[in-house]
């Protein structure tokens, strides 16, 4: 059960960790010289933090989740820029939009499921 309970902290910390990853990286390879290119680490970092926050006992899991589906959003809705910019062919910068959409849209998703399946274990209607 505590295995069971700890998937969507895990989950983000697993996530958090990969975008910083992609960004430290996709900025080294690409020799990026702008800010942007950090786009991806800049979510992943809060995303990290809030995944830790959330697996300690002593904290609010349901605040840092939240937190946490925040940056999840605020991913996804910044890799929309990518269908502004696609017809320009795939380069670093679009590739890292796209992986942001792509990824921040299949984990606010998860994130969301996740609260809705806990509203119901705990007896309470979702539409409450």
């Amino acid at each position: 059960m505590e295995e069971e309970s700890n998937f969507m902290p895990n989950l983000t910390t697993a996530y958090g960790i990969a975008l910083t990853l992609w960004g430290l990286i996709v900025t080294w390879i690409s020799e990026a010289q702008s800010i942007s290119s950090f786009a991806p680490a800049l979510f992943g970092l809060p995303l990290l933090v809030s995944g830790e926050m959330a697996k300690t006992p002593e904290a609010n899991r349901k605040l840092w989740m939240h937190v946490a589906v925040t940056f999840g959003l605020l991913a996804a809705l910044g890799g929309t820029r990518f269908f502004m910019v696609m017809s320009d062919g795939l380069n670093y910068a679009s590739t890292s939009m796209l992986m942001l959409f792509a990824t921040g849209s299949i984990y606010t998703f998860l994130c969301v499921r996740s609260f809705i399946e806990v509203r119901k274990s705990r007896g309470l209607d979702a539409s409450e």
